[in-house]
């Protein structure tokens, strides 16, 4: 049980935590164990015939919750007809039939799975007129008061610290309302509508003051994406700038977090300022760095009141003098730093972060997307292709949502007019050019993509990648499109990863044998494609493991253009040259799909070699700043034991 679970983790370090947080090890139990509050909370309301009034939420954070109670319905008979629920928001203008609706978002994941009466459930209307919106909201909240109010509140938080729609700004007492977007709500948005133009500017939303007044509120957040906002909005003031502050002031409300998005509170990030712990290396190196870095000191330059005066005694007192401490995170540092990513022939290798032997080794580096690979390890990638390692690459999926329409028309005629050049005659193609073509014209907004149009994109993209692999050197043989199902919906939302998408990998390792696996190791989004390309590996990797090859087989996870793994997580740092840096860049830019107008820009401007150059420089910059050699840039890796 959530409550009973709450009521052991009240021991949340007042000094820090300014409301009650759960963290559990992943969002899947983490939902499960919400699903249970909520069904027990139903369950005491039919004994004593009465209604159960939900508040729900949309988004990805709910998800699995919604998940869990579908099941706790058809397999353990839970029962939604005492049940009322009242949605948060909805976009405006929307149809409830397009699929960016919240309308059809919580009817395909909910309420037309359970048995709730279809006169039980509210949610905003989108297709309002302006001039009716006023009106229907009061008429909402009147709703809401009529029945006796909310007696739980599901929320989740967006990256600005918004519930609902309740942007940076809004106030406590605020109503039910049609809001303007933020920039940021907007952008986090626009991968769902194919773009920032195509996104809506406004919403309707239950204001504060209804959730506020709420019997109970949970709020749910998971990956590191949010990690940053839930410090802020759990041990930072109570601020109109970041809404999910207000619930501090709650006498009911707790925040439940997987790992990830409670990976820079106080009392997980910096243990030691909190309680008295046991000082593992891990925590020391954590604990040295973060220090050094906060007082841009190097390693070596750091004293013993810098430790004492920054909470560190106790390291000093079992570990110390500072100097000791210094000289032995300086050097491990040191040691992760290689222009050897596949180990160096016939060298002494005790402080190297790969074996030397075996001497020539096959590498198979696995990208969730078409241009992962170059973008988030090209010069790892060259630099094991150059040292002369059998190099295996891995498309796990199409990335074909990101093409651009008009890319897609392009490639099309281009076979056309090919074929009409060299007399190649090919009605099919002709068929599907003009097919595509009067698809996209007639296109609405969001609408699915048809078969033939996700196809021409995929190739586009499968073209791309090829020209990468093949500037790097490798051999059409070496490159492999898994094109793994899971991805394969034609829309943002995908299948959950299935018995296929593991087997698939598994045939894939078997085949090649590998003495090193690249991964992509993202975990800012749980649901996004890189988790569940992550996931994949991690199982047939763990369903494999008792393989004689995998003995031999070590696996390094990389991270994307959006994020680096921390200085004290990194394991293995591979240096470039300026000149390697450049070759990088040209590997970028053979993904001329992913150029200029990209379909899933997020919130930075910058193009996918801008992103990785600046990230690249920065890790090493982090390396000077600790007092290390300087590089033009550097990426870095990870390993992960199974």
């Amino acid at each position: 049980m959530l409550k009973s679970k709450i009521d052991k983790a009240t021991g949340f370090e007042k000094r820090f935590e300014n409301i009650g947080t759960v963290v559990f090890e992943n969002s899947t139990e983490a939902s499960k164990a919400v699903a249970q509050q909520i069904a027990t909370l139903i369950k005491s309301k039919q004994e004593s015939q009465e209604f159960c009034i939900l508040g729900l939420a949309t988004g990805s954070s709910p998800k699995g919750l919604y998940a869990e109670l579908v099941r706790l319905h058809k397999e353990e008979g839970l029962s939604f007809k005492n049940v009322i629920t009242f949605n948060l928001d909805e976009y405006y203008p929307m149809e409830p039939d397009s699929i960016n609706s919240y309308v059809r978002f919580m009817k395909e994941l909910l309420l037309d799975q359970v048995d709730i009466l279809p006169e039980n459930y509210h949610i905003p209307d989108g297709t309002l007129s302006k001039e009716e919106i006023a009106n229907y909201c009061t008429d909402y909240e009147a709703k809401i008061e009529a029945l006796g109010g909310i007696d739980l509140q599901i929320l989740g938080i967006g990256g600005n610290g918004h519930i609902g729609f309740n942007e940076s700004g809004s106030l406590q007492n605020s109503k039910t309302r049609l809001v303007a977007l933020d920039h940021i709500t907007r952008v986090a948005a626009s991968g769902d509508f194919s773009g920032l133009s195509n996104t809506p500017r406004t919403a309707i939303t239950l204001g504060v003051k209804k959730i506020m007044e709420a019997k109970q509120v949970i709020l749910m957040a998971w990956g590191e994406g949010k990690s940053n906002i839930i410090k802020a909005s759990v041990e930072g003031t109570v601020t109109n700038q970041i809404p999910a502050s207000f619930l501090q002031e709650h006498n009911n409300a707790v925040f439940v977090l997987d790992k990830e998005a409670s990976s820079k509170l106080t009392r997980i990030n910096t243990p030691w300022l909190v309680e008295k712990i046991v000082w593992t290396d891990r925590l020391t190196r954590k604990a040295v760095l973060g220090l050094a870095l906060d007082l841009k000191k190097p390693i070596l330059m750091l004293t013993d009141a810098d430790y004492i005066e920054n909470g560190m005694s106790d390291l000093l007192a079992d570990s110390g003098p500072a100097y000791d401490i210094n000289i032995k995170i300086f050097n491990k540092l040191q040691n992760t730093i290689t222009g050897w990513p596949g180990g160096k022939p016939n060298a002494e290798d005790s402080n190297r972060p790969e074996r030397a032997e075996p001497a020539r080794k096959r590498v198979l580096i696995f990208s969730p997307h078409p241009d992962d690979d170059i973008i988030s390890m090209g010069g790892t990638f060259m630099r094991l292709q150059q040292q002369g390692h059998e190099v295996h690459v891995a498309y796990q999926t199409s990335g074909n949502i990101a093409v651009a329409d008009d890319e897609a028309l392009r490639f099309a005629r281009f076979v056309c007019d090919y074929n009409e050049k060299f007399g190649i005659k090919s009605s099919e193609a002709e068929d599907i050019y003009k097919k595509s073509i009067a698809f996209l014209k007639n296109k609405k907004a969001s609408e699915i993509d048809i078969s033939e149009v996700r196809y021409l994109k995929g190739l586009i993209r499968k073209g791309e990648a090829r020209s990468t692999s093949n500037f790097v050197g490798l051999p059409d043989e070496q490159i492999h499109f898994m094109e793994l199902p899971f991805y394969e919906t034609g829309t943002i939302e995908k299948k959950p990863l299935a018995a296929i998408d593991i087997q698939l990998t598994m045939d894939l390792i078997e085949k090649i044998q590998p003495h090193q696996i690249y991964a992509a190791g993202d975990l800012a989004d749980p649901h996004g494609t890189h988790k569940v390309c992550l996931d994949a590996i991690f199982e047939a990797v763990k369903r494999l493991k008792s393989k004689d090859f995998m003995k031999d087989c070590w696996v390094w996870l990389y991270r994307g253009a959006w994020q680096e793994w921390g200085i004290d997580e990194v394991e293995m740092a591979v240096p470039m040259s300026p000149d390697q840096v450049l070759d990088k860049r040209h590997g970028i830019f053979k993904h001329q799909s992913q150029k200029d107008g990209v379909v899933f820009q997020g919130s930075d401007a910058r193009e996918f070699w801008q992103r990785a150059e600046d990230r690249n420089r920065e890790t090493t910059e982090l390396y000077v700043q600790l007092g290390l050699s300087n590089y033009a840039a550097m990426e870095a890796f990870v390993r992960w034991h199974y």
